[in-house]
């Protein structure tokens, strides 16, 4: 019925997970949300100001190499140079040694580009902080079945096709077509069970898409894109649907015709999934999104049980403590810990996703005796990361309950994205206390008092809260400081003041 609401789908069948995407379109604004039995997982936001750079090829030139750290900067047009290292750098070869051609030796960087040279480069990583983007020479172009990499010979398979007579079936397809094509080829996952025509004109397809990109980066000037990715929406369908998303939802009329006309040219069988939310209630709202995105915002995250997770992001790592809080058990303190953890495993990998966390990742389990609910406990978090899209690295729980882990970061994390340094604390998280200020003004006061002994009176302006304490708590004080510097002070409560700020005049 049009303009009905639906309630979110659940798990539709014993065991069977039911994955949907959903869309929230607006003007300047894109976001999609990965939902796995009505539970949010994922987010992904793009806006117009500020699009992910990842897969964008740019023309770019040499402004800077760095011996010592085995890299360069190259000016793409971004704000900040961005970095290519040395192995981003596409080369086959080995240099000769300085004792001649017997010995071998990896190229420095040196050798391989110098300042002023043209690139043409793929962002691989975004911005991220004070961090310019990441580049790679080693230019990598997907399609719907396959990655083509120009500059390389090799025919390769991805990982999650696991079936050894598909792996080789999609091998010798590619192989076959390889010699009329040229470069290599990756089959993607779902390129699994894909026609060997279907694969052809994938092959085709990326073919004419390399030339055309050769053919503006010879043309375009230094600092200037040649080549940019698909939009989210169109992404999404690319990247992240197969045949295990049940539903694409899409609540913008234009962008759900826009990409049935994708999925009918690159993706059929997505068609039936596609569908537009009329609804008059906002999609996300209808999920409980909203609040969901809000919660991520938070360092404290809430378990059922009565636990609960403290998430600190740095600029170095991440870390996440993990405490039992109102969970008492009901059996002993080591099964109380053990059932915390476990649940705090799922927690952490939900969080990992749904807030982006990536690099270093440091945490610190709640303390176990027993080595059989230690590994429990790793072996639910490794298995709640299998369905993570980015790649990540764990380490067994250590003796004193933590556990060390990378996850591979491509794009700012989701408070990087909605959040910036706190205006009042600088992004210190906390404030000082008004009786710290108080202190400090005194202290200016004597600083002034020294300097200025001609002074007939100081006038404070602070905060209303600051300026209260000195009045009432610290009128003593502030007293005997007037009596000391033989000036009156007079205090002016300014209510636009941050409780830091504050002003000592001389009148």
């Amino acid at each position: 019925m049009p303009g009905a609401t639906p309630a979110p789908a659940g798990v539709t069948e014993t065991g069977r997970i039911c994955e949907e995407i959903l869309m929230n379109v607006t003007p300047r604004e894109t976001r999609v949300a990965i939902v796995e039995n009505g539970v949010l997982q994922e987010i992904y936001i793009e806006r117009t100001r500020r699009r992910g750079l990842v897969g964008n090829v740019y023309k770019g030139r040499v402004v800077r190499v760095l011996p010592g750290m085995e890299a360069a900067f190259v000016d793409i047009g971004l704000e900040r140079a961005a970095f290519l290292h040395v192995s981003d750098i596409q080369t086959c070869e080995t240099l000769t040694g300085e004792h001649g051609p017997g010995e071998r030796r990896p190229p420095e960087i040196t050798d391989l580009v110098r300042e002023g040279q043209e690139l043409l480069v793929q962002v691989v990583k975004d911005p991220l902080g004070t961090k310019g983007a990441r580049l790679t020479t080693h230019v990598t172009i997907p399609s719907r079945y396959l990655v083509y990499l120009p500059g390389s010979d090799a025919v390769g398979v991805s990982v999650k096709i696991e079936d050894e007579t598909e792996r080789a079936r999609l091998k010798g397809i590619i192989s076959e077509y390889r010699a009329e094509f040229g470069g290599g080829y990756i089959a993607r996952t779902a390129g699994e069970g894909a026609t060997a025509p279907a694969l052809r004109a994938d092959m085709q397809f990326l073919q004419r898409l390399w030339t055309s990109i050769r053919e503006r980066a010879r043309e375009a000037r230094p600092g200037t894109v040649v080549h940019e990715d698909l939009p989210l929406t169109l992404r999404v369908l690319r990247d992240f649907v197969g045949g295990k998303v049940d539903k694409v939802r899409v609540d913008s009329n234009e962008t759900y015709e826009r990409m049935e006309q994708f999925a009918g040219r690159y993706v059929p069988e997505m068609l039936p999934k596609l569908e537009h939310y009329p609804g008059e209630r906002p999609i996300f709202d209808l999920y409980g999104i909203e609040d969901e995105l809000a919660r991520a915002l938070d360092k404290r995250v809430q378990l059922k049980s009565g636990g609960y997770l403290i998430i600190d992001q740095t600029e170095a790592m991440t870390t996440i403590d993990v405490n039992t809080g109102g969970y008492v058990g009901h059996r002993n303190l080591e099964e109380t810990i053990f059932k915390t953890n476990l649940e705090a495993a799922l927690a952490i990998a939900r969080q990992l996703r749904l807030r982006n966390l990536g690099g270093i990742i440091i945490i610190d389990f709640i303390d176990m005796q027993s080595t059989e609910h230690r590994l429990a406990v790793f072996k639910a978090l490794e298995k709640a990361l299998e369905r993570d899209h980015a790649k990540s690295n764990v380490c067994e729980v250590s003796a004193l309950g933590l556990v060390e882990m990378t996850r591979k970061r491509t794009r700012e994390s989701l408070e990087h994205v909605l959040c910036e340094p706190c205006p009042l604390c600088s992004g210190r998280g906390t404030v000082k206390t008004a009786e710290t200020v108080c202190y400090e003004i005194f202290r200016e006061i004597l600083r002034n008092a020294r300097q200025y002994e001609a002074a007939r009176e100081f006038l404070v302006l602070a905060a209303t809260e600051v300026v209260d304490l000195m009045l009432d708590e610290e009128s003593a004080s502030v007293a005997e400081l007037e009596a000391f510097i033989g000036t009156p002070l007079r205090f002016q409560a300014e209510v636009l003041y941050p409780r830091e700020q504050y002003d000592v005049v001389l009148l």
